[in-house]
Parts: C-alpha cells; sequence; structure tokens
C-alpha cells in the first residue's frame, strides 16, 4: 500500500495524474455495490504514498467513509476455485512466509495464479478485467481486478515488499549494511526461504496437476513471490471473537477500497466488521483535503518495513519496538560466570527457563517506548538468572510455582530503576550486547538526521533504514539510562 517516500501532507485532490486507473477501479465498486461516501476521493494528491484517500469535506468521528459488501471480498471461501481448493486439501499448510500460509493465506496466492490468467486474453486495464471476470463466471468477480493490481500497480502495488521479498530484492549485502542488528534481514532470509519451499513443494505440484486452471506461464517462482508480497501487503484478517481467541485465525480477506489506504499509527479511520458488510468509519475529525489513514496494526517501523517497505519517522511511531534477542541475555549472563560450575548452572537455569516456555533459542523480549511488551518473559528470565544458587534450586523443584510478584519486581519501564541492583546490571549488559550488533553508533544516526542536507543525499532505502535504526536504537538507550 505505502510504497513511495513519506511526503509531507499537501491539501489537494485531482491533479495531473492519470484519470483511467481511478475511474476503472470507481466504476468496479458501482458495480459490486461498494458504498464510497461522497466526502472522500481516491487520489494520488495530497497522500503521503502513492494512491491513497483523502477527504473532499470536513469528516467528523462516526460517519461512514464506505462500505464494502461481502460479495465483493476475495478470499478462498468465495474465488471460483474454492471447491478445487477444499477438494485438494489445500486449506493453507505450510510456511509462506513469516505469518502468511500457516494463517490460511495460501489460498489465496492460487487465486491469485487463477486470476492471472484469467485477466492475461484481455488486457491489463481493471476494466478489462471486469470483462475476464464476467466472461469467467460470477466466481471471479475479483480475482481478474486484482490481477491488474498485480500485474499494472494501478491503485499502487507493494513494490517495496517485492523488493524485499520478491524478484527484485536488493542485494543481501545492502540489506546487511543498512539494517544490520534491525532484524529485518534474518526475517527476509527467513521469507525467501519458506517461499522457495513452499513453491517447490506445495505450489508448483498443485499447479501443475491442474494444467486446465494454471498455465505454463504463472509457474514461476519469481511471480509466486511478487504474489506473496501483493497478498501480504493487501489482506486483511477478521478478528476472532472473544470466545473464539483459541481457534485458528480467520482466513485472509482482500478488501477493494480498504486496501487504498495509507497507514499511520495515529490513524484516524477504522475498518469494521459486520455479517452483511466491512465498514471504514472515521476515528478522529478528518479536515477537508487531508488524508485518511487505516491503521495495519501495531507495528514497529522494523515490521512496518518488512511487510510493507516504509516507516514512520522518529517520533511518529508509538508503537516502534526494539528487540534484545532472548540468547543475549544469557550471553550477558554468562559474562559473570568464573568457574566452570558456575557456567554449568547458568546452563542449568536457561534450559529450566525453556522448560517453563519463557525463553527459546530465536526468541526476543520486546521493549517499546513506554511498556516491555514480553515483561512476564523478561522478569523471569531475570529473576532465574540472577537468584541465589539455593534459591535456584527450591523454585526449580517447585516447577517455578509458588512465586508470588512483588511489585518492586514489575518491569514496567517507570519502574525499571527499582529493580534489583542484579536484575538491573545483567539488563544493562544485554543492552550493550545488543547495541554492540549494529554497525553504527546513535551519535552517527543522530548526525545524519540534524543535517537536512546530508539526509536529503541519502537513497530512500538508506532512509528507511535510518529510521528503523534510529529508533530502536532511542529505545535501547532509554533502558541504559534506566539501568544506571
Amino acid at each position: 500500500m505505502a510504497t513511495q517516500a513519506k511526503r509531507r501532507r499537501v491539501a489537494g485532490l485531482a491533479g495531473s495524474e492519470d484519470p483511467a486507473p481511478v475511474a476503472s477501479f470507481l466504476s468496479w465498486c458501482r458495480r459490486v455495490g461498494l458504498e464510497l461516501s461522497p466526502k472522500v476521493a481516491v487520489s494520488r494528491q495530497g497522500t503521503v504514498a502513492g494512491y491513497g484517500m483523502v477527504a473532499r469535506e470536513s469528516v467528523q468521528p462516526g460517519e461512514l467513509l464506505f462500505a464494502v459488501p461481502r460479495a465483493a471480498l476475495l478470499s478462498q471461501h468465495t474465488c471460483s476455485i474454492s471447491g478445487l481448493l477444499e477438494r485438494g486439501g489445500y486449506a493453507g499448510g505450510g510456511g509462506t512466509p513469516r505469518r502468511a500460509c500457516g494463517a490460511g493465506w495460501g489460498p489465496n496466492l492460487f487465486v491469485s495464479l487463477r486470476a492471472r490468467r484469467a485477466a492475461e486474453p484481455v488486457g491489463m486495464g481493471a476494466a478489462a478485467a471486469g470483462a475476464a471476470a464476467r466472461a469467467a463466471g460470477p466466481g471471479l468477480a475479483l480475482e481478474p481486478l486484482l490481477c491488474a493490481v498485480a500485474r499494472a500497480g494501478p491503485l499502487g502495488a507493494p513494490h517495496v515488499l517485492v523488493r524485499a521479498v520478491g524478484g527484485a530484492a536488493p542485494p543481501e549485502e545492502e540489506r546487511r549494511r543498512l539494517l544490520q542488528g534491525t532484524g529485518v534481514p534474518e526475517a527476509v532470509e527467513k521469507d525467501l526461504a519458506n517461499i522457495r519451499s513452499e513453491y517447490y513443494s506445495i505450489v508448483l505440484p498443485f499447479m501443475e496437476a491442474h494444467p486446465d486452471l494454471f498455465s505454463p506461464r504463472v509457474r514461476s517462482l519469481e511471480l509466486y513471490r511478487q504474489l506473496v508480497a501483493l497478498v501480504m501487503a493487501y489482506s486483511f484478517q477478521e478478528p476472532l471473537e472473544e470466545e473464539d481467541d483459541e481457534k485458528e485465525p480467520n482466513s485472509p480477506l482482500m478488501v477493494p477500497a480498504a486496501d487504498v489506504l495509507n497507514h499511520l499509527a495515529n490513524h484516524n479511520a477504522n475498518l469494521e466488521y459486520s455479517p452483511n458488510c466491512l465498514r471504514m468509519v472515521a476515528t478522529q475529525p478528518i479536515p477537508k483535503g487531508h488524508e485518511i489513514f487505516n491503521t495495519y496494526g501495531q507495528m514497529a517501523n522494523w515490521q512496518l518495513i518488512h511487510m510493507y517497505g516504509f516507516t514512520e519517522p522518529y517520533p511518529d511511531n508509538t508503537d516502534d519496538t526494539a528487540d534484545i534477542q532472548m540468547v543475549t541475555v544469557r550471553e550477558a549472563a554468562l559474562q559473570g560466570t568464573k568457574v566452570e560450575a558456575e557456567r554449568l548452572l547458568l546452563y542449568e537455569r536457561w534450559d529450566f527457563l525453556c522448560k517453563l516456555e519463557m525463553v527459546g533459542e530465536e526468541g526476543a523480549f520486546v521493549i517499546g517506548r513506554e511498556e516491555v511488551l514480553t515483561e512476564e518473559e523478561l522478569a523471569m528470565t531475570l529473576k532465574v538468572l540472577c537468584m541465589p544458587a539455593e534459591e535456584f534450586r527450591e523454585f526449580k523443584d517447585q516447577d517455578g510455582w509458588g512465586d508470588d510478584k512483588r511489585e518492586e519486581d514489575s518491569l514496567t519501564i517507570t519502574n525499571i530503576p527499582k529493580l534489583k541492583a542484579s536484575w538491573r546490571q545483567l539488563l544493562r549488559d544485554s543492552v550493550l550486547l545488543t547495541l554492540q550488533t549494529y554497525a553504527t553508533d546513535l551519535k552517527t544516526e543522530q548526525d545524519l538526521l540534524n543535517s537536512k542536507e546530508v539526509y536529503a543525499t541519502l537513497s530512500w532505502r538508506e532512509q528507511q533504514a535510518l529510521q528503523v535504526r534510529y529508533g530502536q536504537k532511542m529505545i535501547l538507550h532509554q533502558l541504559l539510562e534506566l539501568t544506571n
């Protein structure tokens, strides 16, 4: 969705842009019964990135911006090949990429590949795609439109995510250089490996088994990567009811119009789900000419750049976080051991924490600006690694039960200075080790940000990576001050 550099908000609506994509999209909306308020418009003008939605008139909280009938949504249950997917036993297993097919995204990728073929004979415009949909039958009502977005990007395909996991990916060396220590290079590499594995083990065999639906032209790993990027960036996850929290997540949905909105942590609109339709409703006053923002979720800058290819400049992203790898805390604790017996005891403590499912080799403690998002896990880890040996033996014999959490052991940000000295020291040492994983220090980042001339010479990728690094380091340095 948000695919280009974040720019200053500029008031205004229609401009010199080519009206064909928007006109075709709005025509399609009318055909499927999608109600767009006369107070809003889809436009490139006055948006932070690519296409977006802006207010033609002032909008008040609670006002309906648009409503999407459920018949216009695309999911594995509404597509033309839903029966085939069910009969073939493909319900979304696998791992493309992290948080993807395991949550039911896989069928939408097959739908996208099928849509790609359906739209090929009649061209790339959204109107032509609609003609292909009608020719192919009612079940393909949205698929060719999705295809048109994927191939031509008329409403702003997620180009940066395609660069992250798709065929035009920046070299590994560049990702490492710009984002070392942030967690992004590792996330991208894991995604690439999962995409490749699933394509050859599940996707390609499925397409080869149904050559009447999937032509050789769509049997491409590169195309599959780009469609993964598209579905990840554009899809929505319908929330579960409270009583269904233990169930598998609902299948992702492709929601037209909602996928045009850009993201802000301090968003002014929200998508509401009802039995008959999905409604985008204003949550704040929106002045005339201002952009309408949805939220893609509570996402740190490293997640935004990984999933969508942009960041919010510091300090705008109130959901930003920094990670301290769990094994880094173990490494910091090992620095304090002097003899082999102490090291062995520390590994025993670590194994016990693993048994309690408080830590793992690939896990991380997540620190926000105002709270520790993994408070329980970090508090227990500091407690077990710092407690006297005899106390640990007794604690282990009780399997960690019977422990009364004291207020002074609370790991809220404001309470960190009140922690036991041993806890604060271990946390401080862990932060220092984490800061060593970055290629530059905080002062270097501050100098770049404080010099408008130098910042302007940076490439788009360099600017976005700088925002990720700087936001994380500010959180980590805040921790350093609190543990002094």
